[in-house]
């Protein structure tokens, strides 16, 4: 009988302790879920989805030749006057003053001189200078022969120079070839470059980037895209801030852009960057460009709701 109640007693505190121990788990997990309930989703970036410029290019290099160039030859012992190089003149301008009689520019341009030193005297006696008019900037590229078919005259372009690295000059096919070149097996064309504030330098070296079938088209951030093999997904976001992984059809790169083929409409908001910290029916708090990741904002909007 003694024996039969201790085994009895071991059972119940056996039973007790199970007991115990599931209700100890539950607080605690109910404690920890209602705990984390309250965290807001992070704060995640977003944009809209809008049109934006998108094109093939071409390209290739040039030299940067001013649309008019002339030069004197000067008597060393002809001048009155120091030469004023790098200088912009008017046609009617003096260029410079001589014993003999003055210069006059006979269009306006930048004054400069011919040589490879930091001599311009090519002798003891006579001087060179010139005059190049570089308001308009042209240059002479070579295009591939497979492109030839849809080269034309007027197509944009843009041309870059190390000088300017974070400076774009536009400009325009201005003349083509009428013949291929059977040694290089590619198409003369002549660029054309406004120059108003006289930025570019003759002799420069251009890269120069063609523009072809441009276009306005839905375009989202390169950094939104989602690449699984072949297919291609962007994490669309709901009224709700909840996130959907919708599969889309993509075009071409241009300027930090993916051109949208299809999935997406003008206004949809999607996830822009910081794919990582999402998953599939997550909620965010999204947060447009210009705006601060803030926790708290999220808690007054939860608040008012």
């Amino acid at each position: 009988m003694k024996r039969s109640t201790k085994i009895l007693s071991v059972i119940i505190i056996f039973f007790l302790i199970i007991a115990t121990v599931i209700i100890a788990r539950t607080m605690i997990g109910n404690h920890f879920k209602k705990k984390f309930s309250k965290r807001p989703p992070p704060g995640i970036m977003v944009t809209e989805v809008v049109e934006n410029r998108f094109f093939e290019k071409i390209e290739t290099f040039g030299t940067a030749v001013s649309s008019r160039n002339d030069s004197f030859r000067i008597k060393k012992d002809d001048l009155l006057d120091e030469l004023k190089l790098n200088s912009y003149v008017n046609k009617g301008d003096v260029i410079v003053e001589l014993k003999s009689g003055n210069i006059i520019a006979p269009f306006s341009g930048v004054v400069g001189y011919t040589g490879l030193t930091e001599d311009i005297f090519v002798s003891d006696k006579t001087v060179i200078i010139t005059l190049d008019d570089t308001k308009i900037i042209y240059s002479d590229i070579k295009i591939p022969e497979n492109y030839s078919s849809v080269i034309k005259k007027g197509l944009p372009i843009e041309a870059k120079v190390s000088s300017f690295k974070n400076k774009t000059f536009n400009g325009e096919i201005d003349f083509i070839s009428s013949r291929i070149n059977a040694d290089t097996r590619s198409l003369l064309t002549r660029i054309k470059i406004e120059n108003s504030d006289l930025e570019l330098i003759s002799g420069s070296l251009l890269e120069v980037s063609i523009m072809l079938n441009m276009r306005n088209s839905l375009g989202v951030p390169d950094t939104s895209i989602i690449m699984e093999g072949e297919k291609a997904f962007v994490y669309k976001v709901s009224p709700e801030n909840i996130v959907n992984k919708t599969e889309v059809r993509i075009g071409n790169r241009s300027e930090g852009k993916i051109e949208i083929i299809s999935g997406l409409k003008r206004g949809d908001i999607i996830v822009a960057e910081g794919l990582k910290k999402v998953f599939p029916r997550a909620k965010i708090n999204p947060i447009k460009e210009g705006e601060e990741k803030s926790e708290t904002n999220w808690k007054k909007k939860e608040d008012k709701n």
